[in-house]
C-alpha cells in the first residue's frame, strides 16, 4: 500500500494590530516675502505635491472680461523670462514634473507634482512661472482661441449645460456666480495679453499667497529650497479685498433646456446652504451621503434598483466660497439622468423619496454605512501626497483651521441618525428647490407640470 505524502503548509497570515489614523497636521511658516508656507512630511511619498493659492477670485475679474483669470492661470505654464513656452514644457518634462492651474470663485490655484529628488528643479520652475510669466501675446491669443473652441462643446454637454442654467437661475445677474466660471464667447474673445498682465499685476503677489508642500522631505532643506526659489518672488503687500456675500433665490421652480429629440433627460436640482464653518456641516455631509452619496443610498435604491429609471443619481454639497463670518455658501444638489419617457415618473419618485425622509427619517443602518464609507476609507483616500496637499489647500482657501479635516472625521463618527436626518431635510426642502432639466421639452413638459413642484419654464438650448 502506497503511503500518502504529507505536506507542510505555511502558517496562515494573521492581521496585525490596527493603527490609529488621523489626517496629517501641517507645519506653518512664512517666507521673508510674506508667502505663507504649509509643509507636511509624508515618509515614503517620493512624488512631492505643491499647491499655490493666489488671492485672485473670479469676482475680481474686470467687467466684461469673465474668463481672464482662467486664461492667466493657463498662461503660467506658457513661458517665463528665462524660457519660451516650448522650453518651459521641456524643462518640466526633464524634471519629471507636471504643472496645472485653474481659476475658481475663491481664487487661482497652481498644482505641481515632482519627484522628491528633483524638488529643487520643480520649485525653481514654479517660482519662475509666478515671478515672471511671459504672457506672450501669441500664447495668450492661442489660449483664447482654445477656450473659445471649448465653449460649444460645453454647451453640447447636458450636465455642463444644466450647471450653467442652474447658476443663472439661482444667483442674481449682478453676481459673478451667475455666469460661467471660465467666461462666455462674448467675454473671452475680448481678452488679450494686456488684460491678462493687468489682472496679474493687480492680484498676484506673495504676501497674499500660500504654498502647500507635501511629500517625503527626508534630507531636503526645505527652508533653503523655498528661500532660493519662491522666496525670490517679490511684490507689493496688497490690501484685503471686500468679499460680497453669497445670495440666491431658491423659490421652487423648474427650467427645461429644450433639446428636441433627446433620448435622455439630464436633471440637476439645487439650492445653496451652509458652508464648512457652520456647525451643521458634519451632519449635512452624513445626511447627504445617506440620501445619494453611493450606490447603496436611498435615491439609487429607489430610482435605479427598484424602478430602473437611471444608472445612478447623486446628491452632494460643493463649497462655492467659504467665510467665517457666515457670508459663504455651498451648492447643495442632486444630479443624474433618466430616459425621456420616464422623466416625469422619475422626478415624482425623487420627490417621494425626499418627502419620505422628511416624514420617517433615515435609518440607523443607512447612517452606519455612511459613516463606514466616509470615515473608514479615509486613510485610502489620502494615500497620495497630492490628495493631502489638495485638502490642505482647500482648508486655507476656505479660511478653516489646519485641523479641520481631522476634526471632521471625529464629528462624522459621532453624528447620530436624528442629526443627519434633520440636516438633510433642511438641505433639500421639497418646496425650495430649483430644478433644471435638459431634454426634449415636447415630451417632458406636461408630465413635469402635473407634478406641481413649481412653475415650469422652457428655454432654448442655444
Amino acid at each position: 500500500m502506497t503511503e500518502l505524502a504529507t505536506m507542510d503548509f505555511h502558517p496562515q497570515p494573521r492581521p496585525g494590530e490596527a493603527k490609529p489614523w488621523a489626517f496629517p497636521a501641517p507645519e506653518r511658516g512664512t517666507l521673508d516675502n510674506g508667502l505663507t508656507v504649509l509643509r507636511c512630511h509624508r515618509p515614503g511619498q517620493q512624488v512631492v505635491a505643491v499647491e499655490v493659492l493666489l488671492d485672485a477670485p473670479l469676482d475680481a475679474e474686470p467687467a466684461g472680461l469673465d474668463g481672464v483669470a482662467t486664461i492667466m492661470a493657463r498662461a503660467f505654464s506658457e513661458g517665463t523670462d528665462k524660457h519660451s513656452a516650448e522650453e518651459f514644457a521641456a524643462e518640466l518634462e526633464r524634471a519629471g514634473a507636471t504643472l496645472d492651474a485653474h481659476a475658481d470663485h475663491p481664487g487661482v490655484r497652481l498644482s505641481l507634482e515632482v519627484p522628491a529628488s528633483r524638488l529643487a528643479k520643480g520649485l525653481g520652475l514654479l517660482a519662475d512661472a509666478l515671478r515672471a510669466p511671459a504672457f506672450a501675446a501669441s500664447e495668450v491669443e492661442r489660449l483664447v482661441r482654445n477656450r473659445l473652441d471649448e465653449i460649444p462643446h460645453e454647451l453640447a454637454n447636458p450636465s455642463r449645460r444644466a450647471a450653467k442654467e442652474l447658476s443663472k437661475e439661482l444667483f442674481p445677474a449682478t453676481s459673478r456666480m451667475s455666469r460661467p466660471r471660465q467666461g462666455t464667447e462674448e467675454t473671452v474673445e475680448k481678452i488679450d495679453e494686456a488684460a491678462v498682465r493687468a489682472f496679474y499685476d493687480r492680484h498676484v503677489r506673495p504676501a497674499t499667497a500660500t504654498v502647500v508642500v507635501v511629500g517625503d522631505l527626508t534630507g531636503a532643506d526645505l527652508d533653503a529650497l523655498l528661500g532660493d526659489t519662491l522666496g525670490a518672488w517679490t511684490g507689493t503687500p496688497g490690501e484685503p479685498r471686500p468679499v460680497p456675500p453669497v445670495t440666491a433665490d431658491d423659490t421652487g421652480r423648474v427650467v427645461i433646456v429644450d433639446r428636441p429629440g433627446a433620448v435622455q433627460t439630464q436633471l440637476l436640482i439645487g439650492r445653496i446652504g451652509p458652508d464648512r464653518h457652520d456647525r451643521v456641516w458634519p451632519a449635512q455631509v452624513l445626511g447627504t451621503y445617506c440620501l445619494g452619496g453611493t450606490l447603496t443610498s436611498r435615491l439609487d435604491r429607489v430610482l435605479r434598483e427598484e424602478k430602473g429609471y437611471t444608472y445612478g443619481v447623486r446628491s452632494f454639497g460643493q463649497v462655492l466660497r467659504s467665510a467665517p463670518d457666515g457670508t459663504g455658501a455651498a451648492m447643495l444638489a442632486i444630479s443624474g439622468s433618466v430616459d425621456t419617457p420616464n422623466s416625469g415618473p422619475a422626478l415624482d419618485d425623487l420627490w417621494k423619496v425626499l418627502r419620505t425622509v422628511a416624514a420617517d427619517g433615515l435609518t440607523d443602518a443607512e447612517r452606519d454605512v455612511a459613516v463606514q464609507n466616509l470615515v473608514g476609507v479615509a486613510p485610502l483616500k489620502y494615500e497620495t501626497a497630492a490628495a493631502v496637499a489638495s485638502t490642505l489647500a482647500d482648508q486655507v482657501e476656505q479660511h478653516l483651521p489646519d485641523d479641520f479635516q481631522a476634526t471632521l472625521y471625529q464629528q462624522l463618527a459621532a453624528t447620530g441618525t436624528v442629526e443627519a436626518t434633520a440636516a438633510v431635510v433642511n438641505a433639500f426642502p421639497v418646496d425650495r428647490l430649483v430644478t433644471v432639466l435638459v431634454g426634449d421639452a415636447s415630451q417632458i413638459k406636461a408630465p413635469v407640470e402635473a407634478l406641481g413642484i413649481g412653475e415650469v419654464t422652457v428655454v432654448a438650448a442655444e
